[in-house]
């Protein structure tokens, strides 16, 4: 009975040591860029923007060998044009997402395909200098839906390069202005490159 109880004891605890191993979250930064395409609305309005240069933070926790939940935030600042009939406007924007996503991944070696969906917001804020050419622009949140993949290469066991395109769907801000209403919806592509820290 005593041999029966110490193995069972050796036992649990080499599972617990070997769980505690086992990396099952991770934190990434990534440069990344920000994509809206060019929208015309049948009201006259025409929206196009400049390309946005910013930095995408997610965090990731596993829940089976292959599945993860993620949390992102993203900060990138650009500028919207908008123009119709008796205006012609330019808002520069401070763009800022947070979202949360399902993610699956698919284990060959070191490369680590994966694929994502999921929701969030976005936060239009409208930067008051002399690129804007309206006052009368506020800030604006637009529910967002997330979807992507990508692939993330293992340069050791702790660190991994992640490469991803992430495309959110969310409606054409007017900043709370309605002249600058479009009814039209953005396919914003958001490709990113960083480094993943596994722990």
């Amino acid at each position: 009975m005593k041999k029966f109880a110490l193995l069972a004891l050796l036992l649990t605890i080499s599972a617990v040591a070997g769980r505690a191993q086992e990396s099952r979250q991770d934190v990434s930064v990534s440069g990344s860029v920000v994509l809206l395409p060019f929208k015309s609305s049948s009201t006259g309005v025409k929206v196009s923007a400049k390309r946005g240069l910013g930095a995408l933070i997610s965090y990731r926790f596993m829940l089976t060998p292959r599945g993860a939940v993620e949390a992102n935030y993203s900060y990138t600042q650009n500028a919207l044009h908008y123009v119709a009939p008796s205006y012609d406007y330019q808002v520069n924007n401070r763009l800022q997402e947070v979202s949360a996503a399902y993610v699956y991944n698919f284990n060959f070696r070191k490369w680590n395909p994966f694929v994502e969906a999921g929701t969030g917001a976005l936060f239009w804020g409208n930067i008051r200098n002399l690129a804007t050419t309206t006052l009368d622009v506020k800030s604006q949140t637009t529910i967002v839906g997330l979807y992507g993949g990508g692939i993330a290469y293992e340069i050791s066991p702790s660190f991994d390069i992640r490469l991803q395109y992430r495309g959110i769907v969310s409606k054409v801000p007017n900043f709370g202005y309605e002249p600058l209403t479009t009814n039209r919806y953005y396919n914003i592509n958001n490709p990113t490159l960083g480094v993943a820290y596994h722990f």
